[in-house]
């Protein structure tokens, strides 16, 4: 749903799906409101089961907890058998060699790793300098919206492993399962993204990138807590995301908006209702609360498309906010912020927030 031509300004900002980026973020964003449990990913033996302690893996409780501030950090248990942060369990005959990825969490864990997938659907997270670059030429990319990925495309791949994200990819279980197990994720925050890196690298057997890819967040994590302490707490912020004529706000149970609230003032919380209303902000209560500076992801339609910005540019409402009036709106480039989601996105992520409210 979008806003009507000529309706009043006080008609929430709503979003609708254009594009596998902008979906992604509906997806992820709203997961809160309500997304399927995830069920079993499991293939030739007993899945693994779930544990209040943490992961089970192969008898051995290994803890799949995120980072508190210290660069202490355990390395995982290399193991087949894991439940993952979300309480899904998966169990693989083998170390997985080929992983398609339909969730820029799983690329980007990946790449932490040192690992890359053979297949993707979000392209343009790996083909950032801070991933693979030119590289990631050498990665198939899936065809298809995200959701609805081509299932033949990701067959003729031959993976181990498919990762999905739940709420997002669960209809397509049984298409996928046909030929691989589907592991799909749930994350909620900067620490159950963690938990994924650390639920990757046990099934994969990469303890020492593990440990590297979690000191290198915490470090940046504290340097961002560091920044807030001295300051940019008081410094009220608005994450939000733009496409064609619709728009929402990244709320505090969003994994973006409460990695931001890690820094600054973020006082946007989930409406409830549904994914039409539970992120819709209208311009008036943008204003009421006036944010200081502004993150917007823009999904145009092209390179030449207008940016959230431009299509503010003449809102009377809009250019009363402070972060406007002060040129504090800063456009983010979508594949990271949106689509990648794992330690070395959200780790950046801080590193570009930080530096523009600074």
């Amino acid at each position: 749903m979008v806003r009507p031509p000529g309706a009043p300004m006080s008609t929430p900002l709503v979003r609708r799906l254009t594009g596998s980026l902008f979906a992604a973020a509906l997806a992820v964003g709203l997961a809160a409101c309500g997304s399927p449990a995830p069920t079993a990913a499991t293939t030739g033996a007993a899945t693994a089961t779930a544990s209040s302690q943490g992961a089970t893996v192969s008898g051995t409780a290994v803890s799949l907890s995120a980072p508190t501030g210290s660069v202490a950090v355990t390395p995982v248990t290399p193991a087949l058998s894991i439940t993952g942060p979300g309480g899904e369990a998966v169990t693989l005959p083998a170390k997985p060699q080929r992983i398609v990825c339909l969730t820029g969490l799983c690329d980007d864990v990946l790449v932490e790793l040192g690992l890359a997938p053979v297949g993707t659907s979000t392209p343009g997270l790996l083909a950032l300098p801070e991933f693979m670059g030119a590289n990631s030429t050498t990665v198939t990319t899936i065809p298809g919206s995200f959701g609805s990925e081509d299932v033949e495309s990701i067959a003729a791949l031959k993976p181990d492993l498919v990762v999905g994200l739940a709420g997002a990819h669960d209809q397509m279980r049984s298409a996928v399962e046909q030929f691989a197990p589907l592991w799909l994720l749930d994350v909620k925050d900067w620490h159950s993204s963690v938990d994924y890196l650390r639920a990757f690298a046990t099934l994969t057997d990469r303890p020492d990138q593990q440990v590297a890819a979690e000191q290198s967040f915490d470090t940046k994590l504290a340097a961002a807590r560091a920044a807030s302490a001295a300051g940019l707490k008081n410094t009220t912020a608005l994450t939000m995301y733009i496409s064609g004529g619709g728009q929402g706000v990244n709320t505090q149970d969003d994994l973006l908006g409460g990695l931001m609230g890690e820094v600054f003032t973020y006082p946007w919380p989930n409406k409830g209702g549904g994914w039409d209303t539970a992120q819709a902000y209208s311009f008036e209560e943008i204003l009421a609360v006036d944010p200081q500076i502004v993150f917007i992801q823009s999904f145009t339609d092209g390179p030449d498309g207008p940016t959230g910005s431009q299509q503010f540019a003449n809102n009377p409402v809009w250019q009363q906010v402070s972060a406007v009036k002060n040129g504090k709106v800063v456009e983010v480039d979508t594949d990271l912020w949106t689509a990648g989601r794992g330690p070395r996105s959200l780790g950046l992520v801080l590193d570009q927030a930080v530096a523009a409210a600074s």
